[in-house]
């Protein structure tokens, strides 16, 4: 018995001082651990997004807004039917009822549902009063033009970052800063507010403000619209460029998306073809081989080239022309767009000087523009060039390069022979506080102003005689040029019947206001740029002119060889008198009239 007693008390001093032991570990050595700990366990950081800056076009109008909208969330742990839940949710929201019967199958005290809803599924969802079924307000990005500009601005994600677009490309400066609040978790692990805690706020992104006009814009979609639908076409670009420095006016891309539901349209219509896509241009690159001609001094307008009636022997290539030409002068060439007499300009030149102008007008790199996913072309270095690339290269083949490149190179030869870079965004700002963006691209001479004089005359002729009378435009002169391209196959080699057609050019020709590119991919129904581009920029132009108030020109079509500018006119009219029927489209407003 007295041994047991002594066991039993052992027992008893043993199990008293390990408990001790460990209770002094526990409050004592790791009190800081477990203090930590509990403090985690009762804090929740919840993370407050900022609000989006606003996008505005050249005048002032909205084309990406923030507005808060509700996100749908679930505990799981409150959930009572689970499958009853998930299939009336689902119905709802439009979700996969298994997928989601699986996330409320958990032992999670938190799990989506969906997220930044429409508000009527977001009325329909709290009508049902369902257990476990909570709400959180967000920020959902809204465009309210629907599609318009839709490759500019590009999307948001579900989080908040810029995809796409201006959205990407300007991402630090719209987003904002978020903001971390501390809350205290009840036994229910719902969120209380205290207020010793510190409320943090968080920071608005800038709003930004573009050269994109949405009215120019509607109409350069509309139009390419109805382009493409009647010729059938794969798609299509359109560009509107303002020549003296590049702002990009317009830039519409087929096919389209809807950036307020862009996960409904496949990733191949959310590309910009204006900046990500290179083609061969064809005969608009002869802009560039005849800018090469009159700034070398070897070549003039009206020098004499006799075009073999139709085709030309480059080493042991026989290039054809797509008629057949005897003797013209270098001004009908362009006109005509005759490939052999272009071919002939490009060996007389030799082909240093063409790859310098080729370089001096920006193709083979980037243009820089501010949108991203540009890619630079493709014009291979000299030491590649085989013994018929000056030829190929003269009338736009065996090089590869973007709208947004081509449009510009025009831009240049507009303004007199200046090289700008194109940008998108003018200037951020908050409130009343509006800076513009700085530039930080120096303008290049890409020819000389005389040359670019005599080039703008060249192409003048090119719509009042040649290829491109289907872009003229009632009232104003237009120098433009026509180009028709075979499409490549990679790996194949040109398309039998695959084309690309486009017309460039710019109005007034000798007061340029506007500089545009229409490109159709594939038409079907005619593939000649003439035909089926030509009358795109005609439509456009003549609407965008009104629109702005450029006044027409007081003789249309004067002798090319006219010595004297054109006087500039004190009048401008202006589109409410149009609107009103005050004037005719073309008339002039009398000088010192009350306007």
């Amino acid at each position: 018995m007295k041994l047991r007693l002594v066991v039993f008390a052992l027992v008893i001093v043993g199990w008293t001082g390990g408990l001790g032991a460990r209770l002094y570990e526990l409050q004592v050595d790791r009190h800081l651990e477990f203090s930590v700990k509990a403090a985690n366990q009762q804090r929740l950081v919840v993370e407050i997004g900022a609000l989006r800056g606003t996008i505005y076009d050249a005048r002032g109008r909205e084309l990406a807004v923030s507005v808060e909208v509700e996100s749908v969330w679930a505990d799981p742990k409150e959930v009572d039917d689970l499958e009853a839940t998930a299939e009336i949710l689902a119905e709802i929201l439009g979700l996969d009822t298994g997928k989601l019967a699986e996330r409320l199958d958990s032992d999670s005290g938190f799990e989506w549902v969906a997220r930044k809803v429409d508000p009527e599924a977001s009325a329909a969802v709290r009508a049902l009063d369902l257990d476990g079924i909570h709400f959180q307000y967000e920020s959902r990005r809204f465009y309210p033009m629907g599609s318009s500009a839709a490759h500019v601005l590009g999307f948001v994600g579900m989080d908040g970052g810029g995809l796409a677009g201006i959205e990407a490309r300007y991402q630090k400066v719209v987003a904002g800063s978020s903001a971390n609040r501390m809350l205290l978790r009840d036994a229910n692990q719902r969120g209380l507010a205290v207020p010793e805690y510190p409320i943090a706020e968080p920071t608005p992104g800038s709003d930004l403000y573009l050269t994109i006009d949405s009215s120019l814009q509607y109409l350069a979609e509309t139009e390419l619209r109805r382009a493409v639908e009647e010729t059938r076409a794969d798609g299509g670009v359109v560009v509107l460029l303002d020549p003296a420095d590049s702002a990009v006016l317009a830039m519409a891309s087929m096919p389209t998306f809807d950036p307020n539901h862009f996960a409904r349209f496949t990733s191949e219509s959310w590309h910009n073809r204006a900046v990500e896509e290179v083609f061969e241009p064809g005969s608009t690159f002869k802009m560039i081989t005849a800018a090469a001609a009159f700034e070398s001094l070897m070549i003039s307008p009206d020098d004499l080239f006799y075009c073999e009636e139709g085709a030309i022997f480059v080493g042991r290539t026989r290039i054809r022309d797509h008629k057949a030409f005897g003797e013209l002068t270098f001004r009908e060439v362009i006109e005509k767009s005759s490939n052999v007499g272009v071919i002939k300009a490009a060996l007389q030149l030799g082909q240093e000087r063409l790859y310098s102008t080729i370089g001096n007008f920006g193709f083979g790199r980037r243009t820089g523009i501010d949108l991203p996913g540009e890619t630079g072309g493709i014009v291979n270095p000299l030491s590649a060039w085989r013994e018929n690339s000056k030829a190929y290269v003269s009338f736009g083949h065996e090089i590869s390069v973007t709208p947004i490149q081509m449009v510009n190179a025009f831009a240049a030869l507009a303004n007199g022979g200046t090289l700008n870079q194109p940008f998108v965004a003018r200037a951020i700002g908050r409130g009343e506080e509006i800076e513009p963006l700085p530039r930080n691209h120096s303008p290049t001479r890409a020819v000389d102003a005389h040359s670019a004089l005599t080039l703008e005359r060249v192409l003048e002729g090119v719509v009042e005689n040649g290829t491109g009378r289907k872009a003229q435009v009632p009232g104003y002169r237009v120098a433009g040029k026509t180009g028709t391209a075979e499409k490549v196959i990679p790996g194949v080699g040109y398309s039998p019947t695959g084309r690309m057609a486009s017309f460039i050019g710019f109005v007034p020709a000798r007061e340029p206001r506007l500089v545009g590119l229409v490109m159709l991919d594939q038409p079907r129904t005619q593939t000649h740029g003439g035909q089926v581009a030509a009358p795109v920029f005609q439509a456009i132009m003549t609407k965008a002119l009104q629109y702005m108030g450029v006044a027409p020109d007081p003789e249309v079509w004067p002798p090319r060889d006219e010595p004297e500018p054109v006087p500039e006119l004190e009048p401008v009219i202006a589109a409410p008198l149009l609107a009103s029927g005050t004037l005719e489209p073309g008339e002039l407003v009398p000088s010192g009239a009350d306007t």
